[in-house]
């Protein structure tokens, strides 16, 4: 495993990929999650360039695909899915991830999955054909569904059926938040395989009960130490999983940081979860 910076994530504002990796490298980030979108434009020699000027490698790319949309905008997206995963497999990078919403008003649990499955076959197909795997992250908060008519992936278990669905090499992002908050332990990682397992995200949990936890609520990892990231990275270890970890906080206090403060931050809890997990 090794660590990986996406600003985004933690409410830093970056206006390019130079920045970022910039900003990854001066706080001693291994890794750096990327916009494949920006990368195509600027090109692969001009990208490979910068990321071993920096000294940081390119570790993951967010999904480029609104599989979410109207039916043009998703074909369109669709059809512009190739491009993007050549230049992906140009630089390297084999890993790319989203997550998917955990309930609906309009669509049944199985007409849910129908839907998914028919959008994100083709779309995991084509990045199979480059050697890229495609993360799907479940939800797992209860109040992520409460107020709605139909719930739809929200666990591990559920997330699987998916994944089967989807074929192609599709597999999981996993995230502490919604394995703990899925009420779910170590046994659940254990059980996979490494190359099921695509992209990780790390954090802590306010002191509230469980199923009270609200998912833009979150603290650094190993802040509280409500979330057991000893035992949830520590499994992942186990397992084999070789890819990169990143901070998802979506922590107030860390969005009120300057850029530099907060990754910095950043940088020392993942330091310190490390340690604990006997990572290092």
């Amino acid at each position: 495993m090794f660590t990986s910076l996406s600003p985004g994530a933690i409410g830093v504002k970056v206006d390019n990929l130079q920045q970022g990796l910039s900003l990854a490298a001066r706080h001693g980030f291994d890794g750096y999650h990327f916009a494949i979108s920006e990368a195509h434009d600027l090109g692969v020699a001009r990208v490979q360039e910068m990321s071993e000027a920096s000294g940081v490698r390119l570790s993951a790319f967010g999904f480029p695909l609104n599989f979410r949309a109207d039916e043009e905008t998703f074909e369109q997206g669709l059809a512009a899915l190739p491009a993007l995963a050549q230049t992906a497999a140009d630089l390297d990078v084999r890993r790319t991830a989203t997550w998917i919403t955990p309930a609906s008003d309009e669509l049944s649990y199985a007409d849910n999955m129908a839907l998914h499955a028919r959008r994100l076959q083709p779309a995991a197909a084509i990045l199979a054909d480059h050697g890229i795997r495609l993360g799907l992250e479940y939800v797992g908060p209860r109040t992520s569904r409460t107020g709605k008519k139909h719930e739809f992936v929200h666990t591990m278990d559920q997330m699987s059926e998916l994944c089967g669905a989807v074929g192609h090499g599709c597999g999981y992002l996993l995230d502490a938040w919604h394995w703990y908050t899925a009420h779910e332990d170590a046994p659940h990682l254990q059980r996979l395989a490494p190359d099921q397992v695509v992209d990780v995200h790390v954090n802590d949990a306010p002191e509230r009960p469980v199923d009270e936890q609200i998912d833009n609520q979150r603290c650094l990892p190993g802040a509280t130490g409500v979330i057991d990231i000893a035992t949830f990275l520590g499994s992942l270890k186990q397992v084999g999983y070789d890819g990169p970890v990143m901070v998802e906080p979506f922590s107030q206090a860390v969005r009120d940081m300057a850029a530099d403060e907060a990754c910095a931050a950043t940088r020392e809890a993942l330091r310190k979860v490390w340690i604990q997990a006997r990572l290092s």
